[in-house]
């Protein structure tokens, strides 16, 4: 199949919604021709919410001396790993904000005890979190990751993207690591053997060029590494944000853009249906534009949660979905290897 160029990709904005369907569902055909729709059972545990980052599209972050501040105790962390281990779950996805005092230690003193005593996978830190680790610990990146991965760091999540376009992220987290920055922190975990998933948060203040770049940004990089897992957009929730004011990206802005992905990111293996923005219908018509994968239960979610998002889904939901949407479910682990199929 041809490869599509950013400029073809830029005039799929003005295609018909279904015929860009029928052509994103053909490529999930062809690159998962077994008719499987994937989960996994994981929790989000955010460590902290005190961050310096104070994006405008964030409902989550606090100031270290705000009266909601927090950063979790070990033994809380603890009780909630626990708790996911009971229902099941194979990885934890921890993240949390940039926080001024924490350096390399403080996760390695973290990560290490989970490991030591938790059969679990540690799917942890955007790469924003990664660089601000490496600046406040005077590392280099890839000493920072090197160190990371020795104390049982699995994989890195693709939070923390919002959109690769220097102008946008101007616009929406200018003290936030560059759209360089971002890159060379997933190139530097690829090269070291770290597999990593890649996000994009649409719906703002960005326009289809920009979503474009973002996505050629994806491609390109992919191309030199293959570290990439998967592609998972979702829409900005402005509940609670700087960003209130902007009216709500629709269903229909939410499938477009998928269905762009998936035809445009031939290179990587898996889209993410966001049910945690979208709702469990939609999630179900994005497994008929490209999506193969239905995410996770979440078992806990706070970061989207804050602005809004109020969707939640067991195990059970999520199995019913994919079967009633005519597909095979399976439960994976983080790194897309199936575990079974019900």
């Amino acid at each position: 199949m041809r490869r599509i160029s950013p400029r073809e990709a830029r005039e799929l904005f003005h295609e018909d919604l279904l015929t860009l369907g029928k052509m994103a569902h053909g490529v999930r055909q062809r690159l998962h021709p077994e008719n499987r729709v994937t989960f996994c059972i994981d929790r989000n545990i955010n460590y902290t919410n005190i961050c310096v980052s104070r994006c405008a599209f964030c409902a989550f972050w606090r100031d270290k001396n705000h009266p909601e501040a927090y950063l979790l105790p070990k033994e809380e962390l603890f009780k909630k790993i626990e708790e996911t281990l009971v229902l099941g779950g194979t990885s934890i996805l921890i993240q949390g904000g940039l926080h001024p005092d924490l350096d390399i230690t403080y996760f390695e003193d973290l990560f290490s005890s989970i490991k030591t005593r938790y059969p679990i996978h540690i799917h942890g830190l955007s790469p924003p979190e990664v660089w601000h680790i490496s600046q406040n610990s005077g590392l280099t990146l890839e000493r920072t990751i090197k160190r990371l991965m020795a104390v049982g760091l699995g994989s890195i999540p693709g939070g923390g993207a919002e959109i690769l376009s220097s102008p946008v992220r101007r616009g929406l987290s200018p003290n936030k690591v560059s759209t360089e920055g971002w890159l060379e922190v997933m190139e530097t975990a690829h090269r070291l053997g770290l597999r990593t998933t890649a996000t994009m948060m649409f719906g703002h203040i960005e326009e289809p060029q920009d979503i474009v770049d973002h996505l050629t940004r994806i491609r390109d990089l992919q191309d030199r590494t293959g570290g990439f897992t998967a592609f998972i957009p979702w829409t900005f929730q402005p509940f609670n944000t700087e960003l209130g004011h902007l009216e709500k990206a629709t269903a229909v802005d939410y499938l477009k853009v998928l269905a762009i992905s998936r035809i445009f990111l031939d290179n990587v293996s898996n889209i993410q249906a966001s049910w945690v923005t979208q709702g469990a219908k939609i999630a179900q018509i994005a497994l008929y534009f490209g999506a193969n994968d239905f995410g996770s239960t979440m078992i806990e979610e706070n970061v989207v949660a804050a602005a809004g998002a109020t969707f939640r889904m067991s195990k059970e939901e999520i199995i019913r979905c994919i079967r009633d949407a005519g597909f095979q479910p399976a439960q994976r682990d983080t790194l897309y290897r199936v575990l079974r199929e019900f």
